[in-house]
Protein backbone atom coordinates (compact mmCIF):
# COMPACT_ATOMS: atom_id res chain seq x y z
CA UNK A 1 0.00 0.00 0.00
CA UNK A 2 1.46 2.93 -0.88
CA UNK A 3 1.35 6.82 0.81
CA UNK A 4 -2.27 8.07 -1.67
CA UNK A 5 -3.79 4.89 -0.78
CA UNK A 6 -3.58 5.09 2.79
CA UNK A 7 -4.35 8.77 2.46
CA UNK A 8 -7.69 7.79 0.89
CA UNK A 9 -8.40 5.37 2.85
CA UNK A 10 -7.98 7.53 6.12
CA UNK A 11 -10.43 10.23 4.07
CA UNK A 12 -13.06 7.62 3.78
CA UNK A 13 -12.50 6.88 6.93
CA UNK A 14 -13.20 10.24 8.68
CA UNK A 15 -15.93 10.64 5.85
CA UNK A 16 -17.88 7.66 7.46
CA UNK A 17 -17.67 9.28 10.78
CA UNK A 18 -18.64 12.57 10.04
CA UNK A 19 -21.90 11.19 8.85
CA UNK A 20 -22.76 9.99 12.37
CA UNK A 21 -22.20 13.82 13.55
CA UNK A 22 -25.49 15.66 14.02
CA UNK A 23 -23.89 18.88 11.96
CA UNK A 24 -24.65 15.55 8.92
CA UNK A 25 -27.64 14.35 9.99
CA UNK A 26 -29.06 18.49 10.23
CA UNK A 27 -28.18 19.07 6.60
CA UNK A 28 -30.02 15.52 5.48
CA UNK A 29 -33.00 16.31 7.51
CA UNK A 30 -32.98 19.62 5.18
CA UNK A 31 -32.81 17.61 2.15
CA UNK A 32 -31.85 19.81 -0.33
CA UNK A 33 -29.46 18.84 -2.93
CA UNK A 34 -26.30 21.18 -2.55
CA UNK A 35 -25.91 21.51 -6.43
CA UNK A 36 -29.43 21.05 -7.92
CA UNK A 37 -31.20 22.47 -5.66
CA UNK A 38 -34.61 20.01 -5.28
CA UNK A 39 -35.62 18.94 -2.25
CA UNK A 40 -34.81 14.59 -1.65
CA UNK A 41 -35.78 12.15 1.25
CA UNK A 42 -32.67 12.14 3.31
CA UNK A 43 -31.97 8.16 2.29
CA UNK A 44 -31.55 9.42 -1.44
CA UNK A 45 -28.79 11.90 -0.43
CA UNK A 46 -24.89 11.61 -0.74
CA UNK A 47 -22.00 12.99 0.69
CA UNK A 48 -20.10 14.76 -1.48
CA UNK A 49 -16.71 16.10 -1.60
CA UNK A 50 -16.39 19.37 -2.89
CA UNK A 51 -12.78 18.60 -3.94
CA UNK A 52 -12.93 15.27 -4.37
CA UNK A 53 -10.60 12.88 -2.37
CA UNK A 54 -8.81 11.02 -5.52
CA UNK A 55 -7.81 14.84 -6.30
CA UNK A 56 -6.57 15.99 -2.68
CA UNK A 57 -9.66 16.85 -1.22
CA UNK A 58 -10.66 16.41 2.87
CA UNK A 59 -13.42 14.85 4.27
CA UNK A 60 -14.36 17.85 6.26
CA UNK A 61 -17.05 20.01 7.19
CA UNK A 62 -15.57 22.93 4.36
CA UNK A 63 -15.47 20.06 2.15
CA UNK A 64 -18.53 17.73 2.16
CA UNK A 65 -22.30 18.45 0.88
CA UNK A 66 -25.26 16.57 0.71
CA UNK A 67 -25.70 16.08 -2.94
CA UNK A 68 -28.32 13.92 -4.38
CA UNK A 69 -27.29 10.66 -6.21
CA UNK A 70 -27.90 11.95 -10.27
CA UNK A 71 -25.27 15.22 -9.51
CA UNK A 72 -22.99 13.18 -7.90
CA UNK A 73 -22.79 10.41 -10.45
CA UNK A 74 -22.77 13.66 -13.36
CA UNK A 75 -19.85 15.76 -10.67
CA UNK A 76 -17.82 12.08 -10.54
CA UNK A 77 -14.12 13.44 -9.84
CA UNK A 78 -14.99 17.12 -11.19
CA UNK A 79 -14.84 20.46 -9.00
CA UNK A 80 -18.08 22.01 -8.73
CA UNK A 81 -16.12 24.70 -11.19
CA UNK A 82 -15.09 21.95 -13.75
CA UNK A 83 -18.81 20.52 -13.37
CA UNK A 84 -20.21 24.03 -14.27
CA UNK A 85 -18.21 24.55 -17.44
CA UNK A 86 -18.38 20.99 -18.44
CA UNK A 87 -22.18 21.43 -18.30
CA UNK A 88 -21.32 24.70 -20.71
CA UNK A 89 -19.29 23.75 -22.61
CA UNK A 90 -20.87 20.18 -23.32
CA UNK A 91 -17.19 18.18 -22.57
CA UNK A 92 -14.90 16.95 -20.19
CA UNK A 93 -12.78 20.05 -18.48
CA UNK A 94 -10.84 18.74 -15.63
CA UNK A 95 -7.29 20.17 -14.94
Amino acid sequence: MDAQDSAYRREREKAKKLKKTQWWQNLLARGECHFCGKIFDRTELTMDHLVPVSRGGSSSKGNVVPCCKPCNNEKKYLTPAEMILKNQLGKDVSF
